[in-house]
This record gives structure tokens, C-alpha cells and sequence, in this order.
């Protein structure tokens, strides 16, 4: 029997896994549409926000912009994508706000409405807030 070339195994290896195996799945920054559908997403997300009454009031002195680039680089830079997060921690961020359990849920209820508005499938929603859950134990204080 003939020796099989270098670059013939390689190939037969290759298939031989399957092509399903050998891709990778995409990040979850790719699959949300990378930075402006993040972008996107945030820009809708800050303005459910802004007008749910039961939330609104911890945003009433924050500077819009500066929320919506942290935010911006934070989702990009936890789903996997190419962005640092250059804001401060959770902690130091909602210091002295008295943020309670039932306002972090009304967020998260604006984020959802949000993903779904911008029709994100279920599977990268539940993938996010996975990612977004933790920080829950350093923005609410009571």
C-alpha cells in the first residue's frame, strides 16, 4: 500500500471530522451583527429606560452619551467582540444609588423588550443576560 502525502492526510483528517466540527461557531458578538447592532440595541435599550417610570430616575443625572459608549463597549467586549470597557466598575459605578433587586429587574425587563424589538433570537438573549446577570451582585445594594 502507498504512503498517503502530507497534505492528502491532512485533507482526509479534515473531512473525516466533519465539516460542522471543524467550523466554529461564531461569538456571540458575531452572531448579535457585531458593533452597530449592538450599538443599535443600546441606542433603543437607554430609551426604554429613560421612559420606564420605575427606573428612570437613577438615569436622570447621567451623561447619555458616555452611558451608551460604556455600554457599547461593555456588551461588545463581553459577547466576544473587539472592544475593551473603558468605564468604571459596577461597584464604583452605582455606589450610593440604592439600587434594589426589583429596579435591576425592571432593567432587565427593558433590555428584553429591547432584544425582542430588534427581534435578537431567544438563544443569543439568553446568551447575553447569562453574561450580564453576574453583574447583578454589584449594582444592587438592598
Amino acid at each position: 500500500m502507498r504512503a498517503l502525502s502530507l497534505s492528502a492526510f491532512t485533507a482526509l483528517a479534515f473531512w473525516s471530522v466533519g465539516p460542522l466540527q471543524a467550523q466554529t461557531e461564531k461569538s456571540l458578538y458575531e452572531r448579535l451583527g457585531g458593533k452597530p447592532a449592538i450599538a443599535a440595541v443600546v441606542n433603543d435599550f437607554v430609551g426604554a429606560v429613560g421612559r420606564d417610570k420605575r427606573i428612570s430616575g437613577f438615569f436622570a443625572k447621567a451623561d447619555i452619551g458616555n452611558l451608551k459608549t460604556r455600554l457599547v463597549e461593555q456588551i461588545c467586549a463581553v459577547t466576544g467582540g473587539p472592544c475593551s470597557y473603558g468605564g468604571r466598575d459596577m461597584k464604583a459605578a452605582h455606589a450610593g444609588l440604592g439600587i434594589r433587586a426589583e429596579d435591576f429587574s425592571a432593567l432587565v425587563e427593558d433590555l428584553g423588550a429591547t432584544l425582542n424589538k430588534r427581534k435578537i433570537p431567544k438563544k443569543e438573549q439568553s446568551e447575553l443576560v447569562s453574561l450580564l446577570a453576574p453583574l447583578r451582585d454589584q449594582i444592587v445594594t438592598r
